[in-house]
């Protein structure tokens, strides 16, 4: 499994404004192959935004990034300071301590 965490900054939009979109836009990351969960981020004081996202695989991922919705968000006028950063994930403990991955049978 892969985790991409996307951050940003508003800029010229009310955070309100902000949330009433993710709401309206969240039904498109349903759509998104190979992608397990994604998790909205705010912190309204520090201004601080983005998104976690756990992907199956790093090929998933890399469609994502080469995607709509990643160009979409990635060029946002409204969305400043715009960082990625990906992660691998340690399944044999993550799934101990409960993660839910697509690798674990029930």
């Amino acid at each position: 499994m892969k985790i991409l965490i996307i951050n940003f900054n508003l800029s010229g939009l009310e955070v309100d404004a902000f949330k009433s979109q993710a709401h309206i836009d969240a039904m498109d990351f349903r759509g998104v192959e190979g992608l397990i969960s994604k998790y909205f981020l705010g912190d309204e004081k520090d201004n601080l935004f983005g998104g976690v996202y756990i992907f199956k695989d790093s090929e998933s991922l890399d469609n994502y990034k080469k995607g709509p919705i990643f160009e979409y968000l990635s060029t946002h006028e409204n969305f400043i300071n715009f960082t990625t950063k990906e992660h691998e994930v340690i399944d044999g403990p993550s799934i101990i301590a409960g993660a839910k991955t697509d690798t674990l049978v029930s």
